[in-house]
């Protein structure tokens, strides 16, 4: 998908997104990091870098964010939701907007602006784009057997309770 155009309150948006990374600043331990969801308009869920005081390597500032918003909206899909972001989300924070449907995701600082001021965010966008075989920064080991047979059929298992068939996502 391209590159969208700004319209007239991402501005707004985005330049409390940035507040947040920057009061961020201020509380030992925190990375300058803020995000928002918005919904018709309206600030439901915001997060800051919460990683080192909660000791939680996945609480990044969108995914608080959308953490925030869920328990707001009493539900995890925000399809009529925007994340504000005041810098482009690192790869798990991208796939936290698609899990959650984000139709519009809108960010102030690069990629590139992360990595020079020391971040790994590229260096993981680059690592996941490699079959994993190729990958270096995580060992994986796939099991196959009674194993792998026994943890997909949990799988199967789900999808046949379903109310509706299940579309392959190969």
């Amino acid at each position: 998908m391209p590159y969208a155009q700004e319209d007239s309150h991402d501005r707004a948006f985005l330049e409390q997104a940035i507040a947040i990374s920057r009061r961020a600043l201020e509380d030992e331990g925190k990375t300058p990091f803020g995000a928002l969801v918005v919904i018709n308009g309206e600030i439901v869920g915001t997060g800051t870098s919460s990683v080192v005081e909660l000791r939680d390597p996945t609480a990044h500032a969108e995914v608080m964010a959308l953490r925030a918003a869920g328990q707001v909206l009493g539900r995890h899909l925000m399809q009529d939701g925007v994340m504000y972001s005041s810098s482009e989300p690192c790869p798990m924070c991208l796939v936290a907007c698609y899990w959650a449907k984000i139709p519009r995701l809108v960010y102030a600082a690069t990629s590139h602006d992360v990595a020079v001021n020391g971040f790994e965010d590229r260096q993981f966008y680059r690592e996941l784009a490699l079959p994993n075989e190729d990958r270096t920064l995580v060992a994986e080991v796939t099991v196959e057997g009674d194993l792998r047979d026994h943890a997909a059929g949990a799988l199967n298992e789900w999808a046949a309770k379903l109310p509706f068939p299940v579309v392959p996502k190969l």
